[in-house]
């Protein structure tokens, strides 16, 4: 067929065009031409795109043309069918692009949903994206499977037919997902229709289902490993009741067997997993490697999967459907024991029997948990019972044979769990409610194709054959009703019909015939099956192959591949066996749940009475009773074979009898990578799903659909302006009549144009041609404009350039010359100077010379001199020295000549000595001569030593004139020398002086050096310490400027400490704000939801009134005890016109209903009434001061009190004269009564003469009441008065005399006792004040020492505190004081902010309360006086005459308790808000109703204004209920309550309330109540009227805003239609009906307008349409993002174009502030994302900056969805997506994709008070309230 398209179509292979050519790798390739195609070409010219040339040769046979590639702007579609091309390389390369590029997962292909797994969670199934498609058209959003099921779930309620979603494809595309999100979608959209949850409870089947029917494959970690088909059933107003399952071929082989990485059932790890828990030590588990039956895939575990966890989801999931925690724990017991049960250790005794070990412990256990006996089980585990005709044996069996017994009881107790689940999963989702009509889902295992195919994929390919006919059979009768609808002729379409294929297997003498035949054979085997076939369907079916191979194998070529299936088990696996003997011994079991399983076939049957659904099971009826053997035996004989056949022909009638919808999984790859995409594997896919037949049967026909509308937007550029006729019809095909020739290419039907395959493509070509040639023809023009343009500025600026360069060259001439003429003379100088200086240098040069050299002559002269006179000299010298050393000698000679004769007569003269000294006499004679000398030398040693000593002393002490003494002591040396020749003895006493001279000599020495080193000390130390001094200056002055620095810094830590504590208060503050919006958003919430409650009650009353339809007539009287409280909370009706009987019940269902928030109200009450005796407390301390302080200053009050005493005793002697003539007056009607002629009626006992009677009763006991009060308040007035005389008792006889006349009244013994009373009782009353001014004493005490104890810690903290920083260095203990200053000073003030606000507040409460006490006071003592007792009219009074005076209008209306319902009728029920807004003031209900419960105030008649202030509420509640649709209702009465808040506001008395009022209208506050509560209630009943007014508004507007915004051009003819498939969407063309921006400012101006007539508080109004524009662009957001055709350039144009449309209406209602403008930045940034380039860097950083409003997710989704309309417009490259998310990944913000459009932001009711006077108001006729007095 496409080839035959591609000849048709062979003009359109030109150079340049693109085709698809076959590859091994990539399956398919695109290359370009490289050259035209000429008719007869052997090859192609083509150039791939990675730049290599190719020569691609055709098939000289067929010469077929290779496939066609559809043009770019068809790329990417959201509908396969809407390409031009439909062809296999087409649909593959349009998936890809979707998934790789644009991250899209679903596509549409005709009436199929292509769903490729991205083994990635994606954002795209959150409850705002279900919002999202609910209510859509399928073809208005992007694909999803959410669009496929609200198209199932809107066709059953439109066609009232039941619809089925078949979900299919391989193991791992993620069949099992889809089907979860499409029941979880209807859970969501439908709700349930009873208190029950049954959606649920249908989302919680789910993972049980999963967990024992799931398991880990090589190919999917969550894999199905059954079939199911879930009805989900709905009642008649479609909401969900209940539902229903069937299943289909359960993989049993599984719990005994697992391939390499694959896991058992996920039951089995959950159990182990969760051995340690208590409740599971009795099953004795372990790890999941422990056992048999879960370790064979090793590996356990699943990555990123906690089974623990899982295993607790399901346990939740049992309990939600009713199986409770022993049946629970009894399916984990069954469980546990087939994991015992494959541990179990079989041996050989010997070849042919085998054994079982005594006390093996898994069997034990095994038996433990079963309930059966060890020695049993044991045995017929290894044994089995023959039976023939006459006996019975019992036979061993070997170990092989044991155990494939032990396996095969295994897999047949978990498929018999299996069922029990699946019947009570069904039991637990069965409604009592009938069925109206019911959706399936359908997940079953898609083709599958293995290298070793058995029994189960048999089977599985079976139900794909069925499946396949049956989507054949749909498309093609879908295909036909088009065709019809449209009138077009109809052509017999040729598809694939596999017939053939299921007669070959479910046939007569079939595959599965011959299989169940060959089971029944005694020694039926697979070999002799196999022959079967080969002999049956070898040569006889063109459909069935025997390989050439093999002789134990068979091919069938089914729709999708060929499949060889071997033959080996599939006898074994049809008959699936198990030993009658094991099934007994459990059917012995003392376990109730484990008999239960194995109970008759009969009672195990599914509830829809169906067949057994679980495919593989075996149905067992072994019964010890012999009569019924044959009949179990009979039953053991249906095959697994037969038991699918009838349950997929069951299946099959089902889908016949409903609309199906299909969903085709794909997977990208086998590895499970994310988006990654491999082109074989998903062609292989491709062609077993369907999805090519789907297509080849769309490109058999006319696959391209338009409308002419459509068409001639499209193509309006094809045409002349003659062309364009007013009908479209006829324009488009005069307009085809021309372009397409041949007119078999296209049908013209009743609204749409169908076209060929690739007619789309040359139109669209022809339309490229046509803009690409007025594209050149633009350029031309524009170039040729711009090249004349640049000519004649060039030739501009050529004659410019010549003038000035002429001109220049000319001025360079003449300064040639000039310069010339100027060298040649400087040259001439120049020379002359040269020459001169030349001479001069020459002249000057031997001036020098002559005068060197004759210097030089000179002083070599001199020299010759000068050296001879030295030499005289020298030799003077010389001589000199000579003489002086021969002189020298000589003497030197001389004198040791002498020396040497002195000694030789010396020792002559001794040796004379010697001779004499010894003679006596001679020694004596020499001794007298000795002593004297001896005496006379030693007064001279003496004398010497005493100069020495003053020498010594003088030489010490002169430093000055040490060279004088030198000399005088060198002359003492000399003398001292002759006197040692004297005195031989005292030689050595002079040497001795002399040395120390010497040393004396040098410590003078040494003393002057360091006197001089002293001196240049201390000059170094006079310098060191003026540098010293300069430096600590300098450091003075660094100091300084340091100091300043800090005294700066200081200043400048303030100011930032101020800024950043200001800074801090805005954060602090915009925080409070942000968690008080939230806060209130919470609360509004709240209140949304106890509305919801309270209309879902009222709804179940009215049901329950239809259902019993029996009237009680009765009414139930309200207590009037109820507090306000009660009233706000539950708004209990009063004037309800009929009760039902059924009351009490209503009450206490409503009372379930409510319990949450009744029990949050309850609590905040409590809160409320504490801090009301709180302050009721501090009332009465505050009323003891006042009245000591008013006894204090009693005697100044003297006269006053007087003048106020006269005054009530005057009106008690007026009311007491007003009281006899009431008494009068009764009498009168007593005697009128009992003298009434018409005694039948009014005759004593008479029903209304017993009224009246005790109408008369009940008003004398409230006399009598009022008398007793009127007496005890006149004995306290004389008790005062008395008190006062007894003060002053001068006073006293100037009294007036009314107190004269009140003492005179007290004779009366009665009254004197009374007075008594009185006295007493104040002085109680003064005794408790006395005690509480004591006890305040003592608090006050307490409170002052423990002020002193904080006040002695902050002393020790300070102590501290300094005692720290004096440690510290100057400048940290500056900062420290500074920062523990600034801290102390902010402590203090933040302490006295808070205290002060505490007692603003305290004063303001108590200044409320003390004036409602001072009021109730003043009318208590006149009320009381009023109704005075009747005796007192005897007593003497002075007459008085008393003045009537008129009153004005007080604004207070008065009206009868029993006109209540009558004013709630009129003003309220029965009130049209039109005429009242149009012809009467704003809010007059609500001034009216407010006047008259100031009357109620006035009266003090507390019942009264309970009454009609509940009456108001719940009759406001009532006509909301009535009308809450009308816009117009509900904006009236949100006016009108938010005008009776703001009256109960500005009238309560509060000073905040009354700023602006005037005098008047501060006369007019309430009096008696405090009605600060029902301001609280009235205001959430504001709220509530504010949402319902938002979801009115919402409801209006939610139709128009996709059309007005996105849909609707508003600038005509920027956007051209793209070509759409058969999902058809929104036509962007604006036909009659259609919305446009242009309806929705309407409507905004009709809810301006509306708003404003009913007099709404302007910061309302602000509110409401801040609140419009959200919901605006919101709604337009999320339809923009998931939109694929929406995201273009044009489109982005489109909508900033209307964003400012809105603005300008803003604008126009000076809105502007009202923060509507910021809602719609979202919107505006998505539309310049649209517009801006997306190419570079740059680029991606302006994005980024600019789209700071978007979250990533939602800027990545725009960029990913962005489409060209044009050929001229290029897409979004992957790598700068990549980018985006690059740069933006370090964002925080929430992953949500969609904005929440059900966002309502909190409310707010600033007060607004009215300048409107109360008694200037008048009531128009009109409202019929004549009943109302003006007071």
């Amino acid at each position: 067929m496409h080839e035959n398209m591609n000849q048709e179509l062979d003009f359109m292979f030109v150079k340049y065009a693109r085709v698809w050519i076959p590859d091994v790798e990539e399956v398919w390739r695109s290359a370009e031409l490289t050259k035209d195609y000429r008719q007869g070409d052997g090859a192609l010219q083509l150039q791939l795109e990675d730049g290599k040339e190719l020569e691609y040769k055709l098939d000289p046979k067929t010469n077929n043309l290779p496939h066609l590639r559809n043009p770019d702007i068809l790329v990417g579609e959201n509908d396969l069918t809407a390409l031009s091309y439909l062809h296999e390389p087409a649909v593959l390369h349009n998936l890809k692009v979707r998934f790789i590029d644009s991250k899209l997962i679903y596509t549409y292909c005709g009436i199929v949903l292509v769903a490729i797994n991205p083994y990635e969670t994606l954002p795209i199934y959150g409850a705002d994206i279900i919002n999202a498609y609910s209510g859509q058209n399928m073809g208005d959003m992007d694909p999803h499977i959410f669009a496929v099921a609200e198209e199932a779930y809107k066709q059953m309620a439109r066609d009232e037919r039941n619809q089925s979603i078949i979900v299919s494809g391989e193991s791992g595309a993620g069949k099992t997902v889809s089907a979860k999100y499409a029941m979880r979608y209807f859970a969501t959209v439908s709700g349930s229709a009873s208190e029950a949850n049954v959606e649920e409870k249908v989302l919680a089947s789910n993972p049980i289902m999963e967990s024992i029917g799931n398991a880990k494959t090589t190919r999917n970690d969550n894999s199905s490993r059954f079939g199911k088909y879930i009805e989900i059933g709905f009642d008649k107003r479609y909401h969900i009741i209940g539902a229903n399952m069937r299943t289909y071929l359960l993989e049993k082989s599984r719990v005994v067997f697992q391939a390499d990485e694959e896991r058992n059932y996920h039951i089995f790890y959950q159990l182990c997993a969760s051995a340690h828990l208590p409740e599971f030590k009795a099953l004795k588990l372990g790890k999941a490697d422990d056992f048999h039956y879960t370790k064979q895939g090793r590996n356990p575990v699943i990555d990123g999967i906690d089974d623990a966890k899982e295993m607790s989801t399901t346990r939740n999931a049992f309990t939600l459907l009713g199986v409770n925690e022993s049946y629970q724990m009894g399916l984990f017991r069954i469980l546990a024991s087939i994991l015992h049960l494959g541990n179990v250790e079989v041996k050989d005794r010997d070849s042919d029997s085998s054994i079982i070990p005594p006390n093996n412990g898994h069997l034990s256990v095994f038996c433990e948990l079963m309930g059966v006996t060890y020695q049993d089980m044991s045995h017929w585990l290894c044994h089995k019972k023959l039976k023939t005709a006459t006996e019975t044996y019992i036979k061993p069996i070997p170990k092989l044979q044991a155990i494939n017994a032990r396996d095969a009881l295994a897999k047949h107790i978990y498929a018999k769990l299996f069922n029990w689940i699946v019947d009570h999963v069904n039991k637990a989702l069965h409604s009592t409610v009938k069925q109206h009509s019911f959706i399936g889902v359908l997940d079953i295992y898609g083709f599958e194709t293995f290298e070793i195919n058995s029994f189960e994929q048999f089977c599985i390919n079976y139900a794909n054959e069925k499946l396949q006919q049956q989507f054949n059979m749909h498309v093609f009768k879908l295909e036909q009703e088009e065709y019809m609808k449209e009138q077009i002729p109809w052509t017999l379409i040729d598809f694939y019909d596999n017939q053939p294929c299921i007669n070959l297997i479910e046939a007569k003498m079939g595959v599965l015939d011959l299989l169940d035949e060959e089971c029944k054979m005694p020694k039926g085997s697979d070999d002799s099956w196999a022959q079967k076939l080969y002999n049956t369907h070898l040569k006889t079916c063109a459909l069935f192959e025997k390989p050439r191979m093999s002789n134990k194998a068979f091919i069938i070529q089914h729709f999708a591949d060929k499949v060889e299936y071997q033959c080996d088990g599939f006898l074994e696996k049809n008959k699936d066996t198990v030993n009658e003997e094991q099934i007994h011994v459990l059917k012995a079991s003392k376990f109730d749940l484990l008999v239960e399983l194995f109970q008759d076939e009969e009672k195990a049957t599914s509830p829809t009475g169906a067949a057994p659904t679980t495919g593989g099971r075996t149905r067992l009826s072994v019964k010890p009773d012999k009569s019924k053997a044959g009949q179990a035996s009979k039953e053991h004989k249906k095959t697994v074979g037969l038991q699918f056949r009838n349950s997929l022909h069951l299946l099959m009638e089902t889908l016949n009898a409903t609309t199906p919808h299909y969903v085709r999984c794909i997977k990208p790859n086998d590895y499970k990578f994310a988006f990654t995409f491999d082109p074989k594997r998903a062609v292989q896919q491709l062609r077993a799903c369907g999805v090519l037949e789907t297509i080849r049967i769309s490109a058999a026909g006319f696959p391209s659909r338009w409308t002419y509308q459509e068409f001639f937007s499209r193509y309006r550029v094809l045409m002349k302006q003659k062309d364009v006729l007013t009908d479209r019809k006829m324009t488009c095909k005069n307009v085809l009549e021309k372009l397409v020739q041949d007119q078999d290419k296209y049908q013209f039907g009743k609204t749409k144009i169908f076209f060929r395959a690739g007619q789309v493509a040359y139109l669209e070509k022809l339309r490229a041609d046509k803009l690409r040639a007025a594209c050149i023809r633009i350029q031309k023009t524009i170039r040729c404009w711009l090249a004349r343009k640049k000519y004649l500025r060039m030739k501009h600026a050529a004659t410019t350039i010549q003038r000035y360069v002429r001109g220049y060259q000319a001025r360079c001439l003449a300064k040639f010359l000039r310069r010339t003429r100027a060298a040649i003379i400087i040259q001439k100088y120049q020379r002359m100077y040269v020459q001169r200086k030349c001479y001069k240098r020459k002249q000057a040069a031997a001036l020098v010379m002559q005068c060197i050299l004759r210097a030089y002559m000179a002083r070599q002269l001199y020299k010759a001199l000068l050296r001879e006179h030295k030499a005289i000299i020298i030799q003077k010298m010389v001589r000199g020295w000579l003489a002086r050393q021969w002189f020298k000698r000589s003497l030197r000679a001389i004198v040791y000549l002498q020396c040497c004769i002195r000694r030789m007569r010396a020792k002559r003269e001794l040796k004379k000595l010697k001779i004499e000294a010894r003679s006596v006499e001679h020694f004596k004679k020499l001794n007298i001569g000795m002593e004297n000398k001896i005496m006379q030398l030693q007064r001279r040693i003496d004398e010497q030593n005493k100069d020495n000593r003053s020498l010594s002393e003088r030489l010490n002490g002169l430093e000055i004139s040490h060279a004088a003494e030198s000399e005088r002591l060198r002359v003492e040396v000399t003398r001292l020398r002759g006197a040692e020749e004297d005195a031989k003895n005292n030689a050595n006493k002079v040497t001795t002086l002399l040395e120390e001279l010497e040393r004396l000599r040098k410590d003078l020495q040494n003393t002057q050096k360091e006197k001089k080193v002293i001196e240049e000390w201390a000059k170094t130390y006079q310098d060191e310490m003026e540098q010293m001094i300069s430096e600590l200056k300098e450091q003075n002055h660094l100091l300084k400027n340091e100091k300043n620095d800090l005294n700066r810094m200081i200043q400048e830590q303030g100011q930032q400490w101020t800024e950043k504590m200001q800074r801090a208060l805005k954060e602090e503050t915009e925080q409070l704000e942000n968690d008080l919006n939230e806060e209130r958003s919470r609360y509004q919430n709240l209140l949304t939801e106890h509305l919801r409650l309270e209309e879902k009650y009222d709804d179940l009353k009215e049901e329950i009134t239809l259902a019993v339809n029996v009237p009680k007539p009765g009414h139930r009287r309200t207590d009037s005890t109820h507090s306000s409280n009660e009233s706000e909370c539950t708004y209990n009706s009063e004037f309800a016109e009929s009760e039902e009987g059924s009351r009490g019940g209503e009450d206490v269902s409503k009372a379930i209903l409510d319990m949450s928030l009744f029990l949050k109200l309850q609590k905040r009450v409590s809160e409320l009434e504490q801090e009301k005796q709180s302050l009721q407390n501090e009332l009465d301390r505050r009323e003891e001061q006042f009245q000591r302080a008013r006894a204090r200053d009693d005697e100044e009050h003297k006269k006053a009190r007087s003048a106020e005493l006269e005054y009530e005793s005057l009106k008690r002697q007026e009311l007491e004269s007003e009281n006899k003539k009431l008494k009068h007056h009764l009498n009168e009607m007593r005697q009128s009564l009992r003298g009434s002629p018409e005694a039948g009626s009014a005759a004593p006992g008479s029903p209304a003469y017993t009224v009246l009677l005790d109408q008369l009763n009940s008003s004398n006991e409230e006399l009598e009441v009022r008398k007793e009060e009127v007496l005890i308040l006149r004995s306290q007035l004389v008790s005062q008065k008395e008190a006062m005389q007894h003060k002053d008792e001068k006073a006293t006889m100037t009294e007036p005399l009314p107190y004269i006349e009140d003492v005179q009244k007290l004779t009366d013994a009665k009254e004197i006792s009374q007075a008594y009373m009185g006295l007493k009782d104040t002085n109680r009353l003064l005794e408790s004040q006395l005690q509480a001014q004591r006890r305040s004493h003592e608090n006050e005490v307490e409170v002052l020492r423990g002020e002193l104890q904080s006040v002695k810690e902050e002393n020790n903290r300070q102590q501290q505190l300094l005692a720290q920083n004096l440690q510290l260095p100057p400048e940290a203990r500056i900062e420290a004081s500074l920062q523990h200053e600034i801290t102390r000073l902010t402590n203090e003030n933040l302490d006295l902010m808070e205290q002060l606000e505490k007692q603003d507040k305290t004063v303001r409460k108590l200044k409320k309360q003390l004036k409602v006490f001072a009021k109730k006071i003043n009318d208590l003592e006149g009320g009381q006086m009023d109704v005075s007792p009747g005796q007192t009219t005897d007593e003497p009074v002075h007459p008085v005459n008393i003045p009537r005076r008129e009153k004005d209008f007080q604004g207070m209306l008065e009206y009868k308790k029993e006109d209540e319902l009558k004013l709630v009728k009129n003003l309220i029920l029965e009130l049209k808000p039109r005429g009242v807004a149009v012809n009467l003031i704003p809010g007059l209900p609500a001034y009216i109703l407010f006047m008259c419960l100031r009357h109620a105030d006035y009266v003090n008649d507390d019942q009264k204004v309970r009454s009609l202030l509940t009456s108001v509420i719940n009759s406001i509640k009532k006509i909301l209920k009535k009308r809450g649709d009308d816009f117009e209702t509900v904006s009236f009465w949100l006016s009108n309550t938010c005008r009776f808040l703001h009256c109960l506001k500005q009238y309560s008395g509060d000073d905040q309330f009354m700023k602006h009022n005037t005098p008047k209208q501060n006369d007019h506050c309430l009096s008696n109540f405090d009605l600060a509560e029902y301001r609280q209630v009235l205001s959430d009943l504001a709220i509530q009227i504010y949402q319902q007014l938002i979801k009115c508004m919402e409801n209006i507007l939610q139709p128009m805003i996709v059309s007005g915004m996105l849909e609707h051009e508003t600038i005509q003819g920027v956007s051209g239609v793209k070509p759409t498939g058969l999902r058809k969407r929104t036509s962007s063309i604006a036909d009659e009906g259609t919305y446009t921006l242009d309806s929705i400012i309407r409507q905004l101006n009709t809810f301006h307008s509306i708003m404003c007539q009913h007099g709404t508080d302007p910061e309302l109004i602000k509110q409401v349409v801040k609140q419009q524009f959200y919901i605006i662009g919101a709604v337009t957001l999320n339809n923009l993002l998931l939109r694929k055709d929406m995201c273009s350039w044009s489109k982005g144009m489109q909508i900033r174009y209307n964003v400012s449309q809105l603005e300008e209406w803003l604008r126009d209602k000076n809105l502007m502030t009202c923060g509507a403008k910021e809602t719609l930045e979202p919107l505006i940034q998505a539309a310049q994302l649209l517009q801006v380039k997306k190419k570079t860097d740059e680029d991606a950083e302006a994005i980024c900056s600019m789209c700071n409003a978007l979250s990533t997710a939602q800027i990545v989704k725009v960029l990913n969805l962005y489409t060209p309309v044009n050929a001229f417009e290029e897409r979004v490259s992957v790598l700068f997506i990549r980018t985006i998310q690059t740069r933006l990944r370090d964002r925080k913000e929430s992953p949500q994709l969609l904005m929440d459009t059900k966002l309502i932001y909190p409310v707010t009711f600033p007060f607004n008070p009215s300048s409107l006077a109360l008694e200037t108001i008048q009531i128009p006729g009109s409202l019929n309230l004549a009943f109302l007095t003006r007071v």
